[in-house]
């Protein structure tokens, strides 16, 4: 707002009776040359009316509004000016607008392509995973469909097998125990071994081990037997018992998630969250992180058994327990569950599992009451033998959770 004060009253009355002079050397001047033209008698009278009209306003107005506007009507050059700098403020806001709608309008449009470009990745992430799954399901039509068959002869056949180092045998299964328990018949009896839940989690610790290249299964590995394509890996592997699981109506739920890619550091911590969360909707007792064994100093190593005319890569348990000083309150279930798996397989299929592990470690099977790690074949193995091993597997499995 204009500094009133600083107007003085003779100041207004002089610039007011310069105005009133100028305006009426105007009127007379005009009247003189000609340029204002009389009004009509009924033009006048309205002109009056419209005046008296006028004046009436500007009186209430004064009375309404504020000094500076009360100087709007009482001077005129006083209003031209604050019509002059509300226009101009006028302007400028309506400007400062519209810079700000074309603001918000690119701020939407790069909005708009964040959000494609998200949705594009998301949607590149499913349609990779969801052309894994494809592929592993047309891979699993390609394979002999048939369920396994009891009964067929079976003969272990691996070549340069490695001394198993069992030091305890229960029934018919031997077990390397690496820990100070000792495993009797007492503490691991699974005959009275009932299983209720029948959903079924399958998961990868180490989702890149892979095998021996194959003329059916050839790739070119990332690393020392590990591929980041995980159609050659053992979460193929798990797709394939995921399939014949499902075949005797289970309900499996197969993660392919990486979880030793791109740092194989802090794998088993990221497949803990991966297999937490699958928990919270879907409860399961049975928890299979599936794996392939790794010898160092034996990179042809390939335990196989031969089931009929079929070559398997052998299986092996790798239970865990609390001796290393974690909590693990399952472990004991948890071997109990191996046991009984690994005596009906050989029962069914002698030779299908190597000597079982027990270890000091945990392997985050404290999360279900049968949770286990399953080491599908070495190195040395060819993928092929690994696949037809997950058959056999399902229906060793089937029978006991039956």
């Amino acid at each position: 707002m204009f500094n009133v004060t600083v107007l003085k009253m003779k100041d207004i009355l002089r610039y007011f009776l310069s105005i009133l002079l100028i305006v009426t050397i105007i009127i007379f001047m005009g009247k003189q040359l000609g340029i204002l033209k009389e009004k009509s008698e009924n033009d006048k009278a309205k002109d009056e009316e419209d005046k008296i009209q006028k004046v009436e306003n500007k009186i209430g107005f004064l009375f309404k509004n504020s000094q500076l506007q009360a100087l709007d009507i009482t001077i005129p050059v006083i209003s031209n000016i604050n019509k002059e700098y509300r226009d101009i403020s006028k302007e400028d806001k309506e400007k400062e607008e519209e810079n700000n709608n074309k603001e918000n309008i690119l701020k939407g449009m790069l909005g708009i392509q964040i959000s494609s470009i998200k949705a594009i990745e998301n949607e590149n992430k499913t349609e990779e995973k969801e052309k894994l799954q494809e592929d592993n399901n047309e891979n699993n039509n390609n394979q002999d469909a048939e369920i396994a068959k009891a009964g067929v002869e079976t003969e272990v056949i691996t070549k340069e097998p490695i001394k198993d180092g069992s030091n305890t045998n229960l029934g018919n299964v031997k077990i390397k125990n690496e820990t100070n328990y000792q495993l009797t018949e007492d503490l691991v009896n699974a005959n009275d071994l009932v299983i209720e839940n029948k959903n079924i989690v399958l998961f990868h610790t180490h989702s890149c081990e892979s095998y021996t290249s194959s003329e059916k299964y050839p790739y070119t590995p990332t690393g020392n037997y590990r591929t980041t394509d995980l159609n050659y890996t053992v979460t193929r592997v798990g797709t394939e018992l995921e399939t014949y699981l499902k075949r005797y109506n289970y309900n499996v739920i197969h993660n392919m998630d990486y979880h030793d890619y791109p740092a194989y550091n802090g794998s088993y911590t990221r497949s803990l969250k991966t297999v937490e969360n699958i928990l919270k909707t879907t409860p399961s007792d049975i928890i299979i992180d599936v794996h392939r064994d790794a010898i160092g100093s034996k990179s042809d190593y390939a335990p196989t058994v031969k089931i009929g005319n079929e070559e398997a890569a052998q299986l092996m348990f790798v239970i865990g327990t609390d001796a290393g000083g974690l909590w693990h309150p399952n472990w004991k279930e948890n071997l109990k569950f191996a046991i009984k798996v690994q005596q009906k397989a050989e029962e069914m299929y002698p030779g299908l599992f190597k000597t079982m592990m027990v270890t000091t470690s945990r392997y985050n099977q404290h999360t279900g009451k049968y949770a286990s790690i399953i080491e599908v074949g070495a190195t040395g193995n060819t993928l092929d033998q690994c696949l037809v091993s997950m058959k056999y597997l399902a229906e060793v499995m089937h029978e006991v959770i039956k």
